[in-house]
């Protein structure tokens, strides 16, 4: 039986800011570990029964980033959807049925989808795949299987699932029952009573069910969604390992989540078979800094670190460090989130409002909202060192084969100088070399571009000088990555 994992790399993690942020999400972090929560979720699938390589639906300002993290843990994909613009798990988990649909059937009949996201925590693989096995069969026989966390205590920030009867026949160690409803985020009183009832489990987000099921559910229940993300799928393109649904079709369609759009009110209505597999496999969705603390590895005060930390009297503290040394005296239950051009300080119990802190800086238009200091570009990264009246100071990292667009400024001239590598340097009608410690200065209104030609990354740094240094005061008239040129 082949299974098509479609794993969901499109989400913002707002809750876990300064470190995660929309231009670089907690999905592309090493949380825990030395790989990203993406990473993880597609090594996850290593060794499982009849997996094909996933299907992967992302941001495409993400695109890159997705394909070089797959890239350095040596997996390979199907296809890598861009979605144009967000709009929640239902529109994404539809572009992957359509593209399956389009593949025409498995020698075994439909699609089996295991539709997964791609920033969760599970640590007991073999309990995951065996969760797995036990779904298959259901999917593939036409339920809608969901698989519910067994419940370790009374949890305010997950949705539940209310079981129903044991499905018979099913023959698996955690007997799957039939949902009879999908439960919102209880209160603290409410989620104590589902912990002991033993009839709920926390819903994971993790869903399996064949494509033409999923289909035929969203047109049922939103036909909106379903007509929108075909028209955009139908019109869209493919680009290598990459498929782009047409912008203003898929623009057009509602945002909503897997669970608002078909498995809520599919549940209980007896037009479907509505499953849920028991999953007990050490699974968070890691959704703010308390969930990380919990997960990590505390010393004898109960801190839990990452990076240049000293603690003296500290306790049950979560500190995570990424430029500097972070002292923590006298101090406890907090979390500390250090990074370049950030700081966190809050109370472990109070992290679930730092998604409305972001939600405040974006209305304050303040860039760190969105961004850090090191940007990512499918060409390698720049990170900002100095910015000032009139001037900033670029660090430019650019990968082995690759450039930046050809392109020019208005409002802005740039003096770069090699610090590692070789650059080959276009500006103007010439075309030259620049070695270490080797300079060029690019006036305001030229035409220019940066490749790297050698087999070692390209290091420059870049003084831009003008009187607006924004990143859309770019005139782009070639491009390797098929980013928008200029009229």
């Amino acid at each position: 039986m082949m299974i098509h994992p479609v794993i969901l790399a499109g989400g913002g993690g707002t809750r876990l800011w300064p470190l995660s942020r929309h231009e670089y999400p907690k999905q592309y972090h090493a949380l825990l570990g030395e790989r990203s929560l993406l990473q993880e979720t597609v090594v996850r699938l290593d060794g499982m029964d009849g997996a094909a390589s996933p299907v992967l639906v992302s941001n495409e300002d993400h695109r890159f980033l997705v394909a070089g993290q797959i890239g350095e843990i040596g997996r390979t994909f199907a296809v890598l959807i861009l979605e144009p613009a967000g709009r929640n798990t239902a529109p994404a988990v539809s572009l992957a049925a359509e593209y399956l649909s389009a593949k025409g059937r498995d020698e075994d009949g439909d699609h089996i989808m295991l539709v997964m996201p791609s920033d969760h925590v599970i640590q007991d693989v073999a309990a995951f795949q065996e969760a797995v096995r036990t779904a298959a069969p259901l999917a593939a026989e036409g339920s809608l299987v969901t698989f519910g966390v067994v419940p370790s205590g009374p949890e305010t920030g997950y949705g539940y699932i209310r079981t129903g009867d044991p499905v018979t026949g099913a023959g698996a160690a955690l007997t799957p029952h039939e949902v009879t409803a999908f439960v919102e985020k209880p209160d603290a009183d409410t989620a104590a009573e589902y912990a002991a009832s033993g009839r709920h489990l926390w819903n994971s987000g993790i869903f399996m069910m064949r494509s033409s099921v999923w289909k035929s559910e969203l047109a049922r229940h939103r036909p909106d969604i379903a007509g929108a993300v075909a028209r955009a799928f139908g019109s869209g393109r493919s680009d290598g390992k990459f498929y782009r649904p047409d912008y203003d079709l898929f623009a057009q369609c509602p945002s909503e989540s897997i669970d608002y759009a078909v498995m809520e009110p599919s549940a209980g209505s007896g037009e479907t078979s509505h499953v849920v597999v028991p999953l007990d496999a050490g699974w968070s969705d890691v959704g703010a800094w308390s969930a990380l603390w919990a997960r990590g590895e505390p010393d004898r005060e109960g801190n839990v670190t990452r990076g240049d930390i000293y603690t003296d009297g500290s306790r049950n503290n979560l500190i995570i460090s990424q430029d500097r040394l972070v002292a923590a005296v006298g101090v406890e239950d907090l979390a500390v989130i250090e990074t370049s051009d950030a700081v966190l300080v809050a109370r472990r119990d109070r992290d679930q409002d730092v998604k409305q802190l972001v939600e405040e800086l974006k209305e304050l238009d303040r860039p760190e909202y969105a961004v850090h200091l090191k940007v990512h570009r499918p060409w390698g990264s720049y990170q900002i060192l100095e910015t000032g009246s009139n001037y900033q100071v670029k660090h430019l990292t650019i990968d082995a084969g690759a450039s930046i667009s050809l392109q020019s400024h208005q409002h802005r001239s740039e003096h770069w100088v090699v610090v590692k590598g070789v650059a080959t340097v276009q500006k103007g009608d010439d075309l030259f070399r620049l070695r270490e410690n080797e300079s060029t200065y690019v006036p305001q209104g030229t035409m220019h571009r940066l490749r790297n030609d050698g087999d070692d990354p390209l290091e420059v740094v870049e003084v831009q000088v003008g009187s607006y240094l924004g990143e859309d005061d770019i005139q782009r008239y070639e491009d390797d990555y098929d980013r928008p040129v200029s009229d």
